[in-house]
This record gives structure tokens, C-alpha cells and sequence, in this order.
């Protein structure tokens, strides 16, 4: 079995290749198809190749051109816990002309029972089972493979556990955990190892203290051009701190961190 990250929009997408097939685990942005095929035709695989889309949850960035793309031959499977929720993005790109966005198309969908997931990943050559992982989203669901490599979406981080005691992140975790993985796969942040006593690398201190001190000043509605002027920090990258500390309230100051890297490359600024 094979695993191929698609890093061709700020959304982590992952293309799986069984013994007898391949699946794609969330599909990015409307708007991001041409890119999401030139990602694909540098592994020399036609999107035709691609047998089967899986989704994690149905936000505007996880499936925003799954319909275009099954359009180009793969089909869309739809777990029986997703079934109610696959157009809850549709009003968003009604207001984003030029996205090319496509509903998803109902009746070319295939809808399993979670329960018997297995029957159906075995048809690729796929051992594992998928599960529901509520938290993130009601809707929302965890790839889990034999082999210890959990697919979560958006399920917050698992190095922010403690925040979310006694909810459903919480409870979706310990279902994830009892499975023992190696490796986790985020839609918003690298690959975390569990089992690795390492220290992690993508901590990087300077960066943390960065945001740490933007989101004081946010806090303090300190305006974003004095913050720039306080901390010495790009205006620009101020701005992306405030939009994930504004809209994403539970996912701390690493989370914050971790999906500002990806989409950035790197921190700029001075403590």
C-alpha cells in the first residue's frame, strides 16, 4: 500500500493505493481543480486512475471540487453518518462567484453503512475500517488503516487533548488511541508520530512566542498596525493569526501555529 501526500491547496488531501485500487481522502478548495490535477499527473496517474473520494467532513475546504473530480470518473463515497450533511458548504460557494464550484451530485454517490466499511475498503485492497469521529464536526470521520496510519481531517490535534476533556474530541480520540497509531495524518498540519519520543520539530519556540504575543494583543484589541509595529511582524501574517484566532477559538496557540506554517512555509517576525 502506498500513500502519497497532495500538497496543491491549504488543505491536506491523500491519495491511497491499494492492492486493487486507489482512494482519495479529501479533495481542497473550490477553485483548486487544475491544481489538484497537475499534483496528480506528477505522480503519472491519471485522475481516471482514481477509483473512489472519501471526505472527511463536507467544510467548503475539504470538498470544494470532490464533484469535479468525480465528474473525471471517481466516485464519491459517502458514509451513513455524512448522508445529512453533504450540501452544508453549498451556500457558501453560491457567494463566491468564479469558484467553479459543483454540488455534489446525489444520485452518482455511493453511501455506505460505517459498520461494514471494511467489506468495502477491501474492495481496493485497502485493510482497515473508517469510523465516526465527531468533534470537529458531526459529520465528520477518521480513515483507519491496519497498519497503524490514521487519516483525521480536521479532528483538533491530538497534542491538544487536554483542552477538550470530557467532549467529543475527546471521546473521538480515545476510540482513535485504542487503535495504537504510528502515524497521524492532519488536514491542516504535518504528519504526527505518537510513539516518537522525539521532541517535535515543527515547536519551533520563536514562532510560538510570536503568536502567543499576537493573540495578547488581539485580546487587548490593540489594532493590527500596532501589533505590526510591536512585534515587528509581517502585517499580513498578523492578519492570518487574527483570522484563525477569531474563527478557530479551541485549537490553541500550536494549532494556530501548525496551519499558518503550512500555508506559509515558514514564521517571519522578532520576539
Amino acid at each position: 500500500m502506498t500513500i502519497r501526500e497532495l500538497n496543491y491547496s491549504g488543505t491536506n488531501t491523500y491519495l491511497i493505493e491499494g492492492d486493487g485500487g486507489r482512494l482519495l481522502f479529501d479533495t481542497g478548495w473550490a477553485g483548486t481543480f487544475h491544481d489538484f490535477c497537475s499534483a496528480v499527473g506528477e505522480l503519472d496517474i491519471p485522475v481516471q486512475g482514481i477509483d473512489y473520494i472519501l471526505i472527511s467532513h463536507f467544510h467548503p475546504d475539504h470538498m470544494g471540487i470532490a464533484q469535479q473530480i468525480a465528474d473525471m470518473g471517481p466516485v464519491i463515497v459517502v458514509a451513513d453518518v455524512q448522508k445529512d450533511r453533504i450540501h452544508d458548504s453549498d451556500c457558501i460557494f453560491e457567494k463566491e462567484s468564479g469558484s467553479g464550484f459543483k454540488p455534489i451530485d446525489d444520485t452518482s454517490v455511493i453511501f455506505i453503512d460505517i459498520a461494514g466499511s471494511r467489506d468495502f475498503l477491501a474492495r481496493i485492497g485497502i485493510s482497515g475500517q473508517i469510523m465516526h469521529t465527531p468533534g470537529h464536526s458531526d459529520d465528520s470521520i477518521s480513515l483507519c488503516l491496519d497498519n497503524g496510519e490514521l487519516f483525521v481531517g480536521d479532528l483538533n490535534p491530538l497534542y491538544e487533548l487536554e483542552l477538550h476533556t470530557n467532549t467529543q474530541i475527546a471521546d473521538s480520540w480515545e476510540k482513535l488511541l485504542d487503535l495504537k497509531p504510528k502515524v497521524i495524518y492532519y488536514g491542516h498540519a504535518k504528519p504526527a508520530y505518537p510513539d516518537d519520543d522525539k521532541p517535535d520539530v515543527t515547536d519551533k519556540k520563536d514562532g510560538y512566542r510570536l503568536v502567543s504575543k499576537i493573540i495578547r494583543y488581539i485580546d487587548r484589541d490593540v489594532s493590527l498596525e500596532k501589533i505590526s509595529k510591536k512585534t515587528g511582524a509581517d502585517r499580513s501574517f498578523i492578519e492570518d493569526v487574527a483570522r484563525m484566532y477569531l474563527t478557530h477559538r479551541n485549537i490553541g496557540v500550536q494549532g494556530i501555529l501548525d496551519r499558518i506554517e503550512l500555508k506559509r512555509g515558514s514564521i517571519y517576525g522578532k520576539d
